[in-house]
């Protein structure tokens, strides 16, 4: 009975072990066009945008300490497709941030943020775009490894943990930009942006959009001494 209960919980465990492990690019997706932009081993690529060390290298990953910090990836991007495995501790909070242009000492104030939050006092949970869609739970545990799989493509982002596609959201302002007429639409929660005029400039930017950009970098975010944050598989697929 004792070996049968083993080999269950062996079983068990499967599923979270698989998804710490190292992953390597096959064949098929580099001929796709698929980098990785984290060698497990250094930074190299990627600069903090405080004084303070706020992102080591531990056990292979990417691992925030202490207060605020933002890891950039330090090559503005357009379109792509990024894949990159998460996991986040107990009360923790941090975010993947994309098209934010580089700022020094400071919270993205440009672009997007996916959040990664599953137990956090802030109610919006993981696969949440913030401000704009929210989820109240995340589809995973505290420090539980998960997958963000993004897709962002003129005016249009697809958001994946897991492979399960949670949304498809479609920005207005950058719509606008693009001088086109693309409807928008998204999955379970909140709302998308709806078709917008053609323009042949940037809407300014206001308190409601703010967090827009048309291009710009990644970066990870440590965002409190109480959260820890990890990074590991980080690829990306310029579109």
């Amino acid at each position: 009975m004792k070996k049968v209960l083993i080999v269950a919980l062996a079983f068990a465990l499967l599923p979270a072990f698989a998804a710490a492990q190292d992953k390597q690019l096959t064949a098929k997706e580099k001929e796709e066009g698929w980098v990785s932009i984290f060698d497990g081993k250094t930074l190299e690529g990627w600069k903090g945008n405080e004084p303070e060390e706020g992102f080591y290298i531990k056990d292979g990953c990417i691992t925030g300490k202490g207060g605020r910090n933002h890891l950039f990836y330090m090559e503005e991007l357009g379109d792509f497709e990024l894949k990159i495995d998460c996991k986040i501790n107990k009360g923790g909070n941090s975010g993947l941030y994309f098209h934010s242009p580089w700022v020094e000492g400071n919270w993205p104030v440009q672009g997007f943020e996916l959040q990664i939050n599953a137990s956090h006092g802030d109610p919006v949970k993981t696969g949440s775009l913030y401000n704009i869609i929210s989820f109240p739970k995340a589809p995973h545990g505290d420090d539980e490894w998960f997958t963000y799989y993004i897709t962002v493509k003129g005016s249009v982002l697809t958001v994946r943990v897991n492979d399960e596609v949670l949304y498809t959201y479609s920005d207005p302002v950058e719509r606008a930009m693009r001088g086109g007429r693309q409807g928008g639409g998204a999955g379970r929660p909140g709302g998308a942006g709806n078709a917008t005029a053609p323009a042949t400039e940037r809407p300014p930017i206001t308190e409601a959009n703010k967090r827009i950009s048309q291009r710009g970098h990644i970066a990870l975010q440590q965002h409190d001494p109480e959260s820890i944050p990890q990074f590991k598989n980080v690829f990306l697929k310029k579109l």
